[in-house]
């Protein structure tokens, strides 16, 4: 499996870079060549679930994930934590996101300032050797760093 992290500042509330962050459809507007179906209803807390499909017409895969931590930011609480396990047959390992923002250990009321995001994974790929996992690990990171900026920006 590759671990990678990808790791961005930007000046917003923490409950809504938590909302832009974790709106799985907005992921495949993100992701390239993916989108994103089945979302379950609910779509957020513990065991919601969705599938990113990837590919090109009826090339590709599909990657289930379900929502097994879910703390959100919020009444009281500057941080929150998602992780996502992944429960495809192509893609295996899990996904988490974490947001800290003011008030999480530095001072201040959980209002808008700098808010610090986490995006980790710990990705494998049937029939990927191990030994790619470094290649498959720089890969990602840039793929999902440049996901995670366009989560970010968006309005």
């Amino acid at each position: 499996m590759a671990l990678f992290e990808v790791e961005r500042t930007v000046r917003a509330s923490v409950v809504e870079v938590w909302g832009r962050l974790t709106d799985w459809p907005a992921h495949g507007g993100r992701v390239p060549l993916t989108r994103i179906t089945g979302v379950s209803v609910p779509a957020s807390g513990v065991g919601a679930r969705f599938t990113a499909r990837t590919g090109v017409g009826r090339v590709g895969f599909d990657d289930p994930m379900e929502v097994v931590a879910w703390s959100p930011p919020g009444a009281g609480r500057a941080a929150g934590r998602c992780r996502l396990a992944k429960r495809g047959r192509v893609v295996l390992g899990w996904a988490e996101i974490e947001v800290y923002g003011p008030g999480s250990g530095a001072g201040g009321d959980g209002g808008v300032g700098a808010v610090r995001v986490v995006w980790r994974e710990d990705l494998g790929v049937r029939g990927v050797p191990r030994a790619l996992d470094p290649v498959v690990a720089w890969t990602a990171r840039r793929v999902f760093g440049r996901v995670l900026d366009g989560l970010l920006r968006a309005p």
